[in-house]
């Protein structure tokens, strides 16, 4: 952990966030998780100034994706978890994507097995070009309770590095990576995604199942 944050700051999220599971999870428990989330992303991550506020909102969403993988929280629709290695391209659109495109008939995270420190400027210009806003999205590594709350897992391109779990519906996307790639082909990779989403929405089960 970075000596520059004092630890009171950690013990005030920690509260915070666990009077939002309602006593489901303990302060010391959500105090780990926020300090392995600052940790994981710090390893990789450029911005320094807004690192904790990052490091809370990385916290926050694998709280729920525990809570869910335990079953303590519903899925009232499919969990979808996009996984490429960057974390900064691929997987952003494709969670995005679905998020837009499913209007509230899907819940997609995205993460990394190697997560850069930032996304792609150009992935975020191209998506911005279809009206979707990833200005704000952020590269997050891949953890057990990411995979443990998903009812799908899509790899693209990076198959082989993520975690099987029982229950869980795998797919892979042979999608190229957009990185320091022109924008005409960044278009097309985003496009091609689209497709993809569009067809899988086709899929899915009222009821919070995927079709096999």
């Amino acid at each position: 952990m970075s000596a520059t944050v004092d630890r009171a700051v950690f013990d005030r999220i920690a509260v915070r966030l666990a009077a939002r599971s309602h006593g489901l999870v303990s302060v010391d428990t959500v105090k780990r998780l926020v300090i392995d989330s600052y940790q994981q992303l710090h390893s990789t991550s450029r911005i320094g100034a807004h690192l904790v506020v990052l490091a809370e909102r990385f916290a926050t969403e694998r709280l729920t994706a525990l809570a869910q993988a335990d079953g303590r929280f519903a899925k009232p629709v499919p969990e979808v978890l996009f996984v490429c290695d960057a974390n900064a391209g691929r997987s952003q659109m494709a969670a995005a994507l679905a998020i837009a495109r499913g209007q509230g008939r899907v819940h997609a995270r995205s993460a990394g097995t190697a997560p850069k420190a930032e996304l792609e400027l150009a992935v975020v210009e191209v998506m911005a070009e279809i009206g979707v806003d990833l200005s704000a999205d952020f590269p997050k590594p891949l953890t057990d309770e990411l995979v443990g709350a998903a009812d799908l897992v899509i790899t693209l391109g990076c198959g082989g590095a993520c975690a099987f779990l029982p229950g869980v519906r795998y797919l892979d996307w042979s999608i190229p990576d957009p990185a320091g790639q022109p924008l005409y082909e960044i278009r097309r990779i985003r496009d091609e995604i689209d497709l993809l989403v569009t067809d899988l929405l086709t899929t899915l089960d009222p009821q919070r199942s995927l079709d096999a």
